[in-house]
Order: structure tokens, then sequence, then C-alpha cells
């Protein structure tokens, strides 16, 4: 996990790639890619049974299944 002063020197060296006029822009956009992201993971883990959950109760018994 970088420290202070390697975040410093990320920002200074991201201000000077992009401009302080795109900053504003460039942090929207991540913003939005992040909620998005967040959203599909959440949508994926509610789809998703989990695999410790227990198994679904069977829609039938067993002597009421017919033979063919």
């Amino acid at each position: 996990m970088p420290g202070p002063p390697e975040l410093l020197i990320l920002l200074v060296i991201v201000l000077l790639v992009f401009g302080g006029s795109k900053l504003p822009k460039l942090a929207r956009s991540l913003g939005e890619a992040q909620t998005e992201f967040k959203k599909a993971t959440d949508t994926a883990t509610t789809d998703v049974p989990s695999p410790l959950a227990p198994p679904a109760a069977p829609t039938h018994r067993v002597d009421e299944v017919k033979a063919p």
C-alpha cells in the first residue's frame, strides 16, 4: 500500500499527464465506473446462489412421480 509520499508523486504525475482542466472530468468518469462495477457485482452476488446455502426443497415427492 503506497504511503503519503508515493501518493503525492502519483498526484503530480497525473496532474502533468492530464492537466488541471481534465481532472474533474476524469474523477467523475472514474466514480461512474466504480458505481457501475458495484452494481454489477451486487447483481451477480444476488443472482448466483451461495455454494454453502442448503439445497432447495424438492418440488414433488418421490412417490408422486409416475414411471414411464
